[in-house]
């Protein structure tokens, strides 16, 4: 099993990673990026928070207004949609009348009932800010300058959400930056383009899904509102997960809070909800690169694979925590996932590991524990000692299967400056090989890491740093479908071994399909 301890040393205190080839990291002085020539000719994306103009809430926007008398028809229906049967009811206690002693045992009976429910399941007492925070799969949600960052599926273009709620789409082929805001654009927790499409941008928001239409000949920067369809049902909110299918049919969202996931027909704004009870809600959603499964977690031990053919699914449970991070294989044959407690990476494998679709779920009885990444104690180049590992944050796994990044939670340490990189490979067993660290400015931590879906000599890794800085890092190296096989290994380091994975059975089993 692969674990930290193989690595080779990670770059010293000031030294920021550009790029790999053939699986070593090269490194330069901080103060030397600015004089050195791009590797990639990608537009810039750097944000700091004196950029965005500060937006009050709901509490300082109310309170910045001269209270004046309403109905109390007018005051219930603000309480109503502010907060719910709750607010309600607090607003009738309040209220000198003869329903006001009936609305106080409704209230006591009301918190009484979501207390239980909130002892089963702790996230449901969270705000949407809280809940969004939690499950995200950005490091520092609440307080990043970027809050989230997706590729476009098949141009160099992508999609960047500010602390502020705006989202600004960068792309190569133009140098106009289109700027999109909704008044409904509250809370941002994740943004995805639909395969296929060159404009359609789906949202999601506190209390929808917004989808975007921006015409990439368009010479505006500000798209208009009359471009935005707004997906909402009641009960589904926040949205902390969505995705659209590798096939570009569907749109599927989800709610840490909503036991079931919302299959969308965006054209007419219908959808299918499925519900499996049981996990207190969907809190993460990850389709395979082939759209034949759909990964469904939950807020609890709990997550399930989907068919998207028949919508039968398998679970999985007793895990050590709930499942934090997964990413597919591009042949969407193997699963890895890690949980939130756990310093472990493990793998699930569908149907025959070499075929390259498979129309069932047919997944394996057992999972397989194929990464270490129990926190460790390193020197770097410069004679710092650094504590690296711990549980997973953020993973993902590059389009041609043959590079893993991790993204660790943050320990306080300098280790969660780093992101660590595998070189992997997906035969008769999951091969796993070290290859790298990779750090940014002095200070900077990652919060959010992805790969370029498409990119002809090797992969690029996206890291958006603390700093509101975005870093592309191109991986040069050959792809091993296109090498003679007997040159695969040529380029191991000298600590670099072949770790096959160990069976784990003991924990991880799943259980009758649900």
């Amino acid at each position: 099993m692969s674990s930290l301890r193989a690595f080779n040393l990670p770059p010293a205190e000031g030294m920021v990673t550009i790029c790999e080839r053939d699986g070593t990291m090269a490194v330069i002085p901080h103060d030397e990026i600015e004089h050195t020539p791009k590797l990639l000719n990608y537009p810039d994306v750097t944000v700091s928070r004196e950029m965005m103009k500060p937006t009050l809430t709901k509490e300082s926007a109310r309170s910045a207004f001269i209270e004046h008398n309403e109905t109390l028809r007018r005051r219930i229906l603000h309480a109503w949609y502010e907060h719910g049967i709750t607010g309600v009811l607090e607003e009738l206690v309040n209220e000198n009348s003869s329903v006001s002693k009936l609305s106080t045992y409704l209230l006591a009976a009301v918190r009484w009932i979501n207390s239980l429910h909130g002892s089963m399941f702790p996230h449901l007492s969270m705000s949407s800010d809280g809940m969004v925070t939690e499950f995200s799969s950005h490091a520092d949600w609440l307080n990043s300058p970027i809050r989230a960052f997706v590729w476009h599926p098949h141009i160099i273009k992508y999609a960047v959400c500010l602390q502020d709620d705006s989202i600004r789409v960068y792309s190569k082929q133009t140098e106009i930056v289109p700027t999109l805001k909704h008044k409904l654009q509250k809370g941002v927790s994740e943004v995805a383009w639909k395969p296929f499409s060159a404009s359609i941008l789906a949202v999601a928001c506190q209390t929808c899904v917004l989808i975007w239409h921006v015409d990439p000949m368009s010479l505006s920067t500000r798209p208009s509102t009359s471009s935005v369809q707004v997906l909402s049902q009641s009960g589904h909110c926040p949205i902390t997960s969505l995705a659209w299918c590798p096939k570009g049919g569907v749109l599927v969202s989800a709610s840490a809070a909503d036991t079931a996931m919302m299959v969308w027909d965006v054209a007419t704004e219908v959808c299918i909800p499925l519900r499996r009870y049981g996990g207190g809600g969907v809190s993460l959603l990850r389709w395979s690169p082939d759209g034949s499964k759909l990964l469904s977690a939950t807020p609890s031990t709990i997550f399930r694979v989907w068919d998207s053919q028949t919508w039968t699914c398998e679970k999985w449970s007793k895990l050590a925590g709930r499942c934090q991070v997964a990413c597919w294989n591009p042949q969407g044959t193997v699963l890895l996932f890690a949980t939130r407690d756990e310093p472990t990476i493990y793998s699930l494998t569908f149907g025959n590991i070499e075929q390259t679709s498979s129309a069932m779920i047919g997944g394996s009885k057992m999972a397989i524990s194929c990464i270490d990444v129990s926190e460790v104690e390193v020197t770097s180049g410069g004679n710092e000692t650094i504590r690296v590992g711990g549980t997973v944050h953020s993973m993902v796994w590059d389009p041609t299967g043959e590079r893993l990044a991790v993204q660790f939670t943050d320990n306080g340490e300098n280790g969660s400056s780093l992101v660590v990189l595998f070189r992997t490979k997906v035969h008769n067993m999951i091969e796993i090989i070290p290859c790298g660290f990779i750090r940014g400015h002095p200070g900077e931590k990652p919060h959010l890491i992805s790969f370029q879906p498409d990119f002809d000599k090797g992969a690029v890794l996206t890291v958006v740093w603390s700093s509101g800085r975005v870093a592309f890092i191109p991986l040069y190296y050959i792809p091993m479908n296109s090498m003679n096989p007997h040159s695969i290994y040529r380029n191991l380091p000298t600590n670099g071994h072949i770790h096959q994975t160990e069976l784990f059975t003991d924990r991880l089993n799943p259980s009758a399909p649900s």
